[in-house]
């Protein structure tokens, strides 16, 4: 349980990149993509049997069983995830869009693991709890971004279905971009 907050917390930073692509869009990007390829070494070295300080120690606190004899790629698709809503998507679009990766993506599985009780089959071991928390998330962060409840209950139901569908670390690349195009299709 404490490895799972601690790894939702890491991935709740990614919020702060609509703040930062605020001040200076590009820097942004540019910051996502060397924090993408930092990660990208780092983790290459740790799954060769080094371990470059603070950041394996890290990454092996907050690793699920599935993941402990390969490359972690969570992480790298958080960020490319980001950086794709950042670059596809107007500045409004695109904030949601993280916000969804960052808020909705970790309520999910917060809710899937600590109160997820009804599993139904068509969702693959996930958890219709975790899917509300998603749901209920996205339409939050869409009323907060576009004051309008109608785009917030689409683009949460679309949030919401992309997360119960997506497969595995690659979540972290179709939630935004799902959250993202629901609001443009549905503006």
């Amino acid at each position: 349980m404490k490895a799972e907050l601690l790894r939702k917390s890491i991935h709740l930073l990614i919020a702060l990149v609509p703040v930062f692509a605020a001040i200076d869009r590009s820097h942004t990007a540019l910051l996502l993509m060397g924090g993408i390829l930092f990660y990208t070494c780092m983790e290459s070295l740790r799954f060769a049997g080094f371990s470059p300080p603070f950041i394996s120690s890290v990454t092996v606190t907050v690793l699920r069983k599935r993941e402990q004899e390969r490359f972690v790629l969570g992480p790298v698709t958080l960020g490319l995830g980001a950086l794709l809503a950042l670059i596809l998507f107007p500045p409004d679009v695109a904030a949601f869009s993280v916000y969804v990766l960052a808020f909705g993506d970790s309520a999910a599985t917060l809710a899937g693991r600590f109160l997820g009780r009804i599993r139904p089959a068509f969702l693959r071991g996930k958890s219709l709890e975790g899917s509300l928390a998603c749901f209920v998330t996205a339409a939050l962060a869409g009323f907060l971004v576009f004051r309008d409840w109608r785009i917030a209950l689409i683009s949460g139901l679309v949030s919401m279905i992309a997360e119960a569908f997506s497969f595995g670390d690659f979540d972290n690349l179709f939630l935004p971009l799902a959250a993202g195009l629901a609001v443009i299709f549905f503006s």
